[in-house]
């Protein structure tokens, strides 16, 4: 692991970070058929929801109407919207993975957020989104800037079906969740914002070890509920290579490229994490959870950018693209790319939506070999 002086020096500048994001918003107020596709033709739905949990990766604008500053229902996000110019608050240019993955099922092109009041239950009833940008499996993340907690969302998600019983009937509610898609992706705030952050005080109660340990423990408690409610195809992202999101690079700036120990961590993580499913899945025939390696996948591309047709693989398109997200990355600033298709970052933390389309593919080709 990183040294303490390292991590104190990290600490400072993410302080300071989150500071100056603080005061700005107060301003400011993924195999089968070859032929399957994120972007093709919609076929008949195998399912009849996508269903999704999890932090700012998969969120579709929960955070819009809660009390945290963590937000990004303002522009450029949703700059390059299909229709034009929207912010929704997808921390992205444009649509999330389980946006495309809706789409190539026959379902709607856009998840919605199950706190958006554009929206009601008869179109959660084909697809809904529960996370919230900045949560994560430890409830202490979710507390750091005020937002919506993984035991919460399972309780929308209980509220959900309630509400679905009453339009749809008993019958086709327990249908709808039982034969939907889960999409879940979280954890990264666990470690980023949280025990690497040093706020919580949970880096003096575990090691990064036990830390990890405790999170799948967490992560398992999660998926026990949800298929104890009716859930019964999952797919759960792996950690990414946290190490080398653009912010984590200009914290290691003083050594150059990613913070391997982050990296490790991360790999340390998805391996315990896999196991758990393993075990799981043997313990409760009728779960399927497929694993999305988006450590591997997101390494692929940062290593053979071409493959994709990006440039910049370093740097976010918004701003600076080295420490800007949220109010940070605005449509004031002139720094901000044109063409965020050459960019695998939107923000300092973000994939932009051509990167989020290509991870959308991964995931369907994985749920068409194992799930669907």
């Amino acid at each position: 692991m990183a040294s303490p002086a390292g991590h104190r020096r990290a600490t400072v500048l993410r302080q300071a970070a989150a500071l100056l994001l603080a005061l700005l918003s107060c301003c400011c107020c993924f195999r089968g058929s070859g032929a399957r596709s994120a972007s093709s033709s919609p076929a008949s739905p195998k399912v009849p929801a996508v269903i999704v949990f999890g932090d700012s990766t998969v969120d579709t604008g929960n955070n819009n109407g809660i009390g945290t500053i963590l937000k990004s229902d303002f522009p450029p996000y949703g700059r390059d919207m299909a229709g034009g110019p929207r912010p929704t608050g997808r921390f992205c240019n444009g649509r999330l993975p389980p946006d495309f993955i809706s789409e190539a099922l026959g379902l709607p092109p856009l998840v919605p957020a199950y706190l958006d009041p554009a929206y009601g239950i008869q179109d959660f009833a084909r697809g809904v989104c529960f996370a919230s940008a900045g949560t994560g499996l430890d409830n202490k993340t979710a507390g750091v800037l005020s937002v919506i907690p993984l035991w919460k969302e399972v309780e929308y998600f209980k509220e959900y079906q309630r509400r679905l019983r009453r339009h749809a009937g008993r019958a086709a509610a327990r249908r709808i969740v039982s034969d939907a898609l889960y999409v879940v992706s979280i954890g990264t705030n666990d470690f980023l914002e949280n025990y690497f952050l040093l706020v919580t005080g949970r880096f003096a109660e575990f090691t990064a070890a036990e830390f990890e340990d405790f999170l799948v423990a967490e992560a398992e408690r999660f998926l026990a509920e949800i298929h104890r409610l009716g859930a019964r195809r999952v797919t759960f992202a792996g950690l990414s290579p946290i190490g080398c999101l653009p912010l984590e690079r200009t914290l290691n700036s003083l050594r150059g490229g990613c913070i391997e120990e982050y990296n490790q961590v991360a790999r340390d993580y998805n391996d315990k994490l896999l196991a758990m499913f393993r075990r799981l899945t043997a313990s409760r025939p009728s779960l399927k959870v497929a694993y999305i390696n988006v450590y591997q996948n997101m390494l692929d591309l940062i290593t053979n950018p071409s493959t994709l047709g990006l440039e910049n693989v370093e740097e976010g398109c918004c701003a600076t693209g080295k420490v800007e997200m949220s109010y940070l990355c605005n449509d004031k600033n002139p720094l901000t790319c044109e063409d965020a298709g050459k960019y695998f970052f939107w923000d300092s933390f973000h994939p932009t939506e051509k990167v989020n389309q290509f991870f959308a593919k991964k995931t369907l080709d994985l749920c068409y070999e194992q799930l669907l």
